[in-house]
């Protein structure tokens, strides 16, 4: 697991000098993920800079430094991830006489490139990636990304100079940068908690999509031309095609099937040349890791968990009784609240843009938990999207049925009935009615819960009812300042694949929005803030293929998800174990923005701050904060989407600045 960053200038005149100490810049804002090794690498003929940091997980020894160059001189690569099937892939290499001089991924990796070329190469490569090669025959640089988006890298034009990096941060290095809020992607980050690729936070910048690489030459450079990502492996092509070709077999030959394909991909993730282990919540998918990483491993291995003292939130008595039954070494933390708040103050240095998820900070918290005895550990990550996990697929369904037979010119109307009167004047006329549910889910303002209502009957299918019930602020374009609701993957048919269930739809969308843009968007950056690489079995791409066989009944059954993933986990740890509603991972944010984090909010959303710095309308944020606070509503997740973006546009202002004052300010409001 590594950082790598780079550039290519349009100006070809810069000395080579320059050019590394730039490159040297980028990359030492990457620094917490590679800490054990530096190295840059220029070109001034064409303006090209590479900036790369190690951490050594697979050959320790200095044949694994980077950038690392092809023999003939051609390729010059930096590499971020690891290539777990390295070995087979070495040994075909050798036989058609390729000579190695070390033994890591890396070179094994640019030897595929250079046998196969850059798209057959990525079709060989099993594991999470991303990297940048210069061909210095062709002059071009490309980029590519892993299949499901476990790796990050970020790309675009500021100024003069054609960046990319592991982190937004590393792009903020460069002297070129001259960043612009996008306050459309702001838009889109209030509706969902994070920023959807391909947009990021700032103007001109992307993300490049999970399974696709672009490549870019010294003429487009000088053209400045914007390249388009080409797939090379496409998730919707995955999904149609299993489909259309489902697995015929038994659950038991299912079941035999799933767990060879998961022992090997856990047998895959557990080589390395340092000390491993795994996150352990004592649910079905992270004990089924666990489980198939003990049944492997010679002696125990080394379990981790964090635990919270509200009983809603906490996993870890679970996780502890799994971890006896398997025998691990299990460690476990109970998070205090002075250890949230100085999670907090650290966020928008960790994450680079706003991003929301509030179980960012357990995650943040594990991964320094771990990182005390492990460099790598594996997590559970990926059961849910996968396998139909979450509880509401089956609810959305049940929604959809009930809203979609009446006809849709009768919901129209309703829809537009209902949004005729604004939400202060339903309020005004009939908000007594909100001490009827003062204690239901139906607290709070009737207005908002009427157009909340509107919205979904407007809903045309199921998929745009499902994007309504994904979102945090449905109108988001109402609090964002000259914002747009612009579309996104959830929103755009020609991004949906043709399945035969409507659960298995709504399980595709997240696997190419919600886990790549939010869980591995939070593993990631908490994980190697504190230099620890985390792996995830489930990603691997056979078992996505595979998972994309099953029928639906194999995923759901009797109401429950991950049906089969429970039928392999249940040869190694008995269902009372396991079997138990999903309490979710995160802190009790509604509790603590009444209480210790109060009079922070209160900072942020300041109605004359938010007037000053001119993104957000301050009228409805203000509504909502003292509805909270008054405990009419729970707004935890909008007053959470829009104090992280607040934080994080401190940081941006004055962040040395804003990081000490607001770690000092939390310190001091929790003693």
């Amino acid at each position: 697991m590594c950082g790598i960053a780079g550039f290519v200038q349009r100006a070809n005149s810069i000395p080579e000098e320059n050019l590394r100490r730039i490159a040297a810049s980028m990359a030492e804002a990457l620094r917490h993920r590679g800490p054990d090794d530096f190295g840059t690498w220029a070109d001034a003929r064409c303006g090209v800079g590479f900036g790369h940091r190690r951490l050594s997980i697979v050959d320790l020894s200095p044949l694994g430094h980077q950038p690392m160059h092809s023999k003939d001189g051609r390729f010059s690569l930096i590499f971020n991830g690891e290539i777990y099937n390295f070995r087979a892939l070495r040994s075909e290499l050798e036989s058609r006489g390729h000579i190695f001089r070390g033994h890591s991924d890396t070179e094994v990796l640019l030897g595929t490139v250079m046998q196969w070329g850059l798209k057959a190469a990525l079709e060989r490569l099993t594991g999470m990636f991303a990297f940048a090669l210069w061909d210095a025959r062709q002059r071009t640089m490309s980029l590519a990304r892993d299949r499901m988006g476990e790796k990050p890298l970020y790309y675009g034009w500021s100024g003069n100079a054609f960046l990319f990096g592991s982190e937004l941060k590393a792009l903020r290095a460069n002297p070129e940068w001259a960043p612009r809020v996008d306050r459309h992607a702001l838009s889109l980050f209030l509706r969902f908690g994070y920023v959807p690729a391909p947009s990021t936070i700032y103007q001109g910048i992307n993300k490049l999509a999970p399974g696709s690489f672009i490549s870019i030459s010294s003429e487009e450079i000088q053209a400045r031309t914007n390249p388009s990502p080409k797939c090379f492996w496409s998730l919707k092509t995955v999904s149609e095609a299993g489909a259309a070709q489902p697995f015929s077999g038994s659950d038991e030959e299912a079941r035999a099937e799933l767990d060879a394909l998961l022992r090997d991909a856990v047998a895959q993730q557990m080589v390395a040349d340092v000390p491993l282990g795994a996150f352990l919540s004592g649910g079905v998918d992270s004990s089924l890791v666990v489980a198939l990483m003990q049944a492997q491993s010679g002696r125990p291995v080394r379990t981790f968990t964090i635990g919270v003292h509200d009983k809603k939130y906490n996993e870890a008595d679970h996780a502890k009784a799994v971890a006896r039954h398997l025998g691990t070494d299990h460690t476990e933390h109970y998070v205090s609240t002075q250890d949230a708040m100085t999670a907090i103050c650290k966020l928008p240095e960790m994450y680079d843009e706003p991003f929301a998820d509030s179980s960012q900070i357990p995650t943040f918290l594990v991964s320094g938990l771990a990182r005390k005895h492990v460099t790598v550990s594996l997590s559970g990550d990926g059961g849910d999207e996968l396998f139909g996990g979450y509880a509401r697929y089956a609810f959305v369904e049940k929604l959809w049925n009930r809203i979609g037979v009446t006809p849709p010119i009768a919901r129209r109307c309703a829809s537009k009935v209902l949004t005729m009167m604004p939400v202060e004047r339903w309020d005004h006329h009939f908000g007594w009615t909100a001490r009827l549910y003062a204690n239901s889910r139906w607290a709070g303002s009737p207005g908002d819960r009427l157009h909340r209502l509107a919205e979904l009957l407007d809903a045309r299918r199921g998929e745009d009812l499902y994007h309504s019930l994904m979102s945090c602020w449905s109108r988001p374009e109402q609090v964002v300042l000259d914002g747009a609701d612009q579309g996104n993957a959830l929103t755009d048919p020609d991004c949906w694949a043709e399945l035969p269930t409507f659960q298995e739809r709504m399980m595709y969308l997240d696997s190419i929005t919600y886990l790549p843009d939010d869980i591995l968007v939070k593993v990631d950056r908490a994980s190697m803030a504190v230099s620890l690489e985390s792996r995830i079995p489930l990603l691997d791409h056979r078992v996505v293929e595979f998972a994309s066989r099953l029928p639906f009944r194999m995923k759901v059954r009797d109401g429950r998800g991950k049906w089969l993933l429970r039928q392999v986990l249940y040869k190694y740890v008995p269902a009372e174990l396991v079997d138990r509603p999903k309490s979710g991972f995160g802190i009790p944010v509604c509790d603590w923005l009444r209480g210790p984090l109060r009079e922070w909010g209160e900072a942020l959303l300041d109605e004359a701050r938010l007037r000053d710095e001119g993104f957000f309308a301050p009228e409805p944020i203000r509504r909502i904060w003292r509805e909270h606070l008054g405990g009419e509503r729970d707004w935890q997740v909008r007053l959470w989407n829009v104090l992280m973006f607040q934080l994080w546009l401190a940081s941006e202002k004055s962040e040395a600045t804003v990081t000490r004052s607001t770690e000092s300010f939390l310190c001091e409001t929790v003693s």
